[in-house]
């Protein structure tokens, strides 16, 4: 009958180690769980030791300072995604849950008309309802059609109608500069 092999049991004890550190991870003990861990760690390491010389005993030190934090950090990095996780941790929250409600970003897309001068902001009415919003591009004349393009915290971005904003391009600039009330500039060396 042939004898088991010297280093067969500081294997079985870094394994034993090994598995009591998930288990302290997964169901806490008060440290009981780690206090047979490390006994299993050092027990593992005395035996390396004592069987395979100085060597074999630092070579076990080294596994055992490289594998546990290592096998620690992807148990804490996985551990939330295991049915085991999910019934310790619980579920979180989900984007619909944890996002603000706000009843105004169901405004966006809908049309409205400008009741003041925006530059860029003004009053916007909007389903019989008065809201302070910001015109994004060119100003908004009192009465224009306006469409609602974003909601951002406190803030109501809209911007010409499409068809109105078609109709308006380049009208600003074939107008004279009397036409838009502008006065021209002197040459200030005359």
């Amino acid at each position: 009958m042939e004898s088991i092999d010297p280093l067969a049991w500081p294997i079985l004890l870094t394994l034993v180690g090994c598995a009591l550190m998930i288990l302290e991870a997964l169901l806490p003990s008060g440290g009981v769980l780690s206090l047979l861990s490390a006994t299993s760690f050092i027990s593992a390491v005395l035996l390396a030791f004592r069987a395979g010389g100085v060597s074999t005993g630092f070579t076990f030190i080294s596994v055992i300072l490289v594998a546990a934090p290592l096998l620690l950090a992807l148990v804490f990095r996985y551990l939330p995604y295991t049915p085991i996780g999910k019934a310790i941790l619980g579920q979180g929250p989900s984007a619909e849950q944890v996002a603000p409600n706000d009843p105004r970003r169901e405004l966006v897309g809908r049309v409205g008309i400008a009741r003041s001068k925006m530059l860029p902001a003004g009053a916007v009415e909007i389903d019989g309802q008065m809201i302070d919003a910001v015109a994004r591009g060119p100003s908004v004349e009192p009465g224009e059609q306006v469409q609602v393009v974003e909601v951002r915290g406190n803030r109501v971005v809209v911007r010409l109608a499409p068809d109105l904003a078609a109709s308006r391009t380049g009208e600003t600039l074939d107008q004279s500069l009397e036409e838009l009330g502008i006065e021209p500039l002197e040459d200030p060396l005359t």
